[in-house]
């Protein structure tokens, strides 16, 4: 797509943004209405917001969504993909920690993407080969950034054990990157743990999502910010990838040296 195309896209692509912030806003600490399993749920909010994306998106571009709470087809040329609430229990107890994720999927590639952060009052946009933005301002590429904390972020560890990616797995990962002077973080939203390596605040983050609402906003703005991204076994991120490792160039090889390591460890057991 020609750069004009992409920022039309943007464009539409915040203007959702928008009127789904006040909904979610407005709705923090909404009670659980739909229980997908044991330990995972939706709001009325959940729902609203999605409703509300799908509504905008497809009627500005008709180009159809991929979302967590309503589905969608993955085999289109181009989508939108959604997460509503990335981060819904953090959302149902009024922790900040929760997003909104938007993304125009083409060819198995983002290329364009919104993660609004409502409660921290971050939105950060890019556009594929575009710089990327927080709150309408350039940021600087990682690449440029001091690191301060080597913080990395880590998602849910919590899974049963047909999991590719186990919860041992996931603890020995946790425990390696301490041992490497990392200091591990669970946020509860793997949208925001991508936007903060996009930003330089953790220097890498690992996602054992498979659900590419999860990852496609955030793969995008890392990129964007020269990170290096991948997916857990480190090919080229793609939309039916099994998570992301993004970070910047010596960590994210670092992680995924670890990353193989477990995996290997798991695989002779």
């Amino acid at each position: 797509m020609q750069a004009d195309e992409l920022n039309r896209f943007l464009a539409v692509a915040e203007e959702a943004a928008d009127i789904a912030r006040q909904q979610f806003i407005e709705g923090l600490g909404s009670a659980p209405a739909l229980y997908k399993s044991s330990n995972d749920f939706a709001t009325e909010v959940d729902l609203q917001i999605e409703t509300t994306l799908r509504k905008h998106l497809t009627e500005s571009t008709g180009i159809p969504v991929l979302g967590e709470e309503k589905g969608g087809q993955k085999l289109s040329d181009a989508l939108w993909v959604v997460d509503p609430i990335d981060g819904t229990a953090n959302f149902s107890s009024g922790n900040p920690n929760c997003a909104v994720l938007i993304s125009l999927v083409v060819d198995g590639q983002p290329v364009v993407s919104v993660t609004d952060v409502p409660m921290l009052n971050m939105r950060l946009s890019a556009t594929e080969g575009s710089a990327l933005t927080l709150n309408g301002r350039q940021l600087p590429r990682i690449d440029d950034v001091e690191p301060v904390s080597n913080q990395v972020g880590v998602g849910t560890v919590g899974t049963d054990d047909t999991s590719r990616v186990p919860p041992d797995s996931r603890l020995k990962l946790i425990k390696a990157l301490e041992y490497s002077n990392m200091r591990p973080r669970i946020s509860g939203s793997v949208g925001l743990d991508l936007a903060f390596v996009a930003q330089g605040i953790y220097e890498a983050t690992v996602s054992f999502s498979p659900f590419p609402w999860d990852n496609a906003s955030g793969v995008l703005l890392a990129r964007c910010a020269g990170a290096v991204v991948t997916d857990v076994d480190g090919k080229p991120w793609e939309l039916g990838s099994l998570g992301v490792i993004a970070g910047s160039p010596e960590v994210h090889a670092s992680v995924l040296r670890t990353m193989k390591s477990i995996q290997r460890e798991a695989g002779r057991k």
